[in-house]
């Protein structure tokens, strides 16, 4: 590996590190404005129905959920759809650090099972957009990705 290689890659490690820690504000940020949509059904509904409300897709799994074929047939076509609508898409790892971010218990007091945190939705409603700088520098990362022909950049999550 030459040191150019070895510099590139720290740098490209630091930023993706950055990302990481903006979508983290971004999440947290939006569901505090309720604007966040959670599961892979209720994001399809969603899309459905306003699709110009959306401005990114995260996609979430971890190695387990790798060979649930159904879980990666509804993200093709969720993929496709943010593709075909202008919608920034982002694959994350981290189930666990999204469920503390949106602070899901893993089963409430009721028994209900925890909310599906495989598709969530950012959306920026028209009568009140959702003010965020956190919300610009992650478009502005997946345009760059974009732009490098990644059309869906893969982030990771790390627990804290």
């Amino acid at each position: 590996m030459t040191l150019e290689e070895l510099v590139g890659s720290n740098s490209t490690e630091k930023k993706m590190e950055t990302v990481s820690q903006t979508l983290e504000e971004l999440l947290v940020a939006a569901q505090r404005q309720d604007c966040l949509t959670v599961g892979v059904y209720e994001s399809a509904k969603l899309m459905n129905v306003d699709p110009d409300s959306v401005v990114l897709c995260v996609l979430a799994t971890d190695v387990e959920d790798e060979g649930d074929i159904a879980l990666q047939i509804h993200f093709t076509l969720l993929q496709a759809f943010c593709c075909d609508n202008d919608i920034n898409i982002l694959r994350v790892s981290g189930m666990r650090r999204l469920a503390q971010l949106l602070e899901d218990a893993p089963q409430d007091g009721n028994g209900n099972e925890p909310r599906d945190l495989h598709c969530i939705l950012v959306t920026n409603p028209p009568v009140q957009p959702l003010q965020c700088q956190a919300l610009q520098d992650v478009g502005s990362f997946c345009a760059e990705s974009r732009s490098r022909n990644q059309w869906v950049p893969c982030l990771e999550l790390k627990d804290r």
